[in-house]
């Protein structure tokens, strides 16, 4: 087992991180920015190391820096957590070649399924059900053709892309001409990439991934599925397992479908499967090779360590469970809380002055923010995960209900309101909504 693991990132999964390494008796670094200098992960952790100023490119996604402070640590291993260069597969090899272990996939499974493109192909070479599409697609008039065979409306997306950047609805040949060179605009500014293609836009989808554990020995385990269908922006906001909407049978042909496939391709840590459910049907759209921020509800329903896992396997070790051993109990939810106005969804840095988080039998805080904190600019503006858990849905949305009466954060702005309106919505209750609702419900859809 390692005896010392570098966090590579920040905030509550860095934390997150730094919990699960220390009661594995593992001894952790952090490394910051200058912004991040009172960060309580960088508080808490045995060492730390400055990495750069506040801009990301000149810090979180600094590889030179972090591979130095690696070395000069003595480091046995990087965990990369979320976001920033956890689905980089040069990172992942530069990590692998100066000496270190990547707690991740290998880099040519991040390099697979990091394209959106060859993801879709992979996927439908291992079985998996995806969404009629296309390849990628370079002028107007092949989008045109694609979208043709497809049928409209055709959703163009961005295929190195993510967080809903590079994605527009093109509802007939005219939309096409409007939004292929944009989208293409858009896909190079963010990703470097402006490759982009076409995928049958569903219009009342849910938003339904699977979660799994495989050590790249033939271990293979699911946790069960997450509804991730309240979003903005394609930005997930409210996480929730089991789905309200899916049926036993369809639930373990999901499972089965998923957990053929990872074994299929012999994959070794932690991932999720994306797929639109509408209908009856899945359509796998995206695999996350790496930790998901929403990966708390799995853990309240089975009690594995997700974490922990990780580090297991990326230490040579195999699964500690077969999937015999998983039980699935109640209910749990997660909402994100953002530094942000609640209807406006503006982000709102600054100094919190006053904090109070709930707590009692079945809730869960996954923060690194503390009274004095001041919210760096910079960064995402995601400040805290509120995880609920209970028996069934009923209990568990009237224990988030009243978990967030209790949740006091003062001198920012936060999401905190927006979900407890969430909760006075009976089609929400119901459990009646798709990835659209939201937007619907916030007259912006």
């Amino acid at each position: 087992m390692f005896e010392k693991i570098l966090i590579a990132n920040r905030g509550e999964i860095a934390l997150r991180i730094h919990r699960a390494c220390h009661e594995m008796g593992i001894r952790t670094v952090a490394v910051h920015s200058t912004a991040d200098d009172n960060a309580m992960h960088v508080r808490l952790a045995d060492e730390s190391v400055c990495i750069g100023p506040p801009n990301a490119r000149e810090s979180y996604l600094n590889v030179p820096a972090i591979l130095s402070a690696a070395a000069i640590t003595g480091a046995d291993a990087i965990h990369p957590g979320v976001g920033f260069l956890s689905e980089n597969a040069n990172f992942a090899s530069m990590v692998e070649e100066h000496g270190f272990t990547f707690i991740g996939p290998t880099p040519a499974h991040i390099l697979l399924m990091g394209n959106k493109v060859s993801a879709k192909r992979a996927a439908k070479d291992l079985g998996i059900p995806v969404v009629p599409g296309s390849g990628a697609v370079a002028d107007p008039a092949e989008a045109r053709e694609a979208a043709k065979r497809i049928g409209y409306p055709v959703l163009i997306k961005a295929a190195a892309g993510g967080g809903g950047r590079g994605m527009h609805v093109a509802r007939d040949d005219a939309g096409i001409d409007q939004f292929l060179v944009q989208a293409q605009n858009e896909a190079t500014a963010y990703f470097s990439d402006g490759s982009v293609y076409l995928e049958r836009y569903l219009d009342r989808p849910r938003h339904i991934e699977m979660q799994i554990l495989a050590d790249g020995q033939g271990g293979v385990i699911h946790l069960g599925e997450r509804d991730c269908s309240l979003q903005r922006n394609h930005q997930k906001l409210f996480e929730e397992t089991p789905s309200p909407a899916l049926k036993p049978a369809e639930r373990e042909n999901l499972a089965k479908i998923v957990t053929t496939a990872i074994k299929g391709m012999g994959y070794r840590g932690a991932g999720t499967l994306e797929f639109l459910y509408q209908d009856g049907e899945f359509f796998f759209i995206e695999m996350n090779t790496r930790l998901q921020v929403e990966h708390t509800i799995s853990e309240a329903v089975t009690g594995i360590d997700i974490v922990r896992e990780q580090i297991r396997i990326a230490a040579g070790l195999p699964l500690d469970y077969t999937q015999a051993d998983i039980q699935f109990f109640g209910h749990a939810v997660e909402c994100r809380i953002n530094a942000e106005h609640p209807e406006t969804f503006k982000p709102s840095p600054g100094t919190i002055t006053s904090y109070h988080p709930p707590g009692g039998i079945g809730v869960r805080i996954d923060s690194a923010i503390y009274q004095g904190y001041a919210v760096p600019p910079q960064y995402d503006s995601l400040i805290a995960k509120l995880i609920v858990h209970d028996r069934n849905r009923p209990e568990c949305l009237m224990r988030m209900k009243r978990a967030l009466e209790e949740f006091v954060i003062v001198g920012v702005d936060t999401t905190i309101a927006m979900h407890q309106g969430l909760l006075t919505s009976a089609q929400f209750m119901n459990g009646d909504y798709d990835i659209h609702w939201l937007e619907r419900l916030l007259g912006r859809g």
